[in-house]
């Protein structure tokens, strides 16, 4: 079992925290997450935090525990204060437009690719900058990780959209003898 699920996860003054018929919910700001809880494992709300107890002796439940922690701290940080990527595109030509709740890009293919940003995000283009902010830290990754898909850095000549600050490992092209 992980030793950080065995102490009590302290809730911060702007946040509640329910458990109602197997669904925690943290609740601050205008921000509400949800999040229903495994079979295996309880989670008590008292005065000290969050107490997070496997249920049974099982190797499920005892890795489960240090998930369920991970991720009750994740939305209680997320719902103050909302998760961000930026990700930056390279490259001649490349461009990318938010219409509505669509992210158009143009970057090298014979058509635009389209990606609808999900609900609970925020998306924002600023120049070759892309924004991603949510207070669900597993929405935003995964939406993150969906941009930069559409066409990820390649290493001869860097370009393509990668995360802000992530090192692009570059080959040698061909050498002129």
């Amino acid at each position: 079992m992980s030793r950080l699920a065995k102490k009590p996860i302290a809730i911060p003054s702007k946040v509640t925290v329910t458990t109602d018929g197997g669904i925690l919910s943290v609740k601050g700001g205008a921000t509400t997450l949800a999040r229903p809880i495994h079979s295996s494992i309880g989670i008590e709300v008292t005065p000290e935090g969050i107490l997070i107890t496997p249920k049974n002796s099982s190797k499920l439940a005892h890795a489960l525990t240090g998930t369920f922690a991970a991720h009750t701290r994740a939305m209680m940080q997320g719902v103050e204060t909302p998760f961000k990527k930026v990700l930056i595109m390279k490259g001649v030509g490349y461009k990318v437009e938010l219409r509505g709740r669509d992210l158009v890009f143009n970057v090298g293919f014979s058509h635009p690719v389209t990606l609808t940003v999900p609900e609970g995000l925020e998306a924002k283009v600023e120049k070759l900058n892309i924004i991603v902010e949510g207070a669900d830290k597993q929405k935003v990754g995964q939406f993150a990780a969906e941009i930069r898909e559409v066409k990820p850095p390649e290493p001869y000549l860097g370009k393509g959209i990668a995360y802000e600050g992530e090192v692009i490992r570059r080959k040698q092209g061909k050498k002129a003898v």
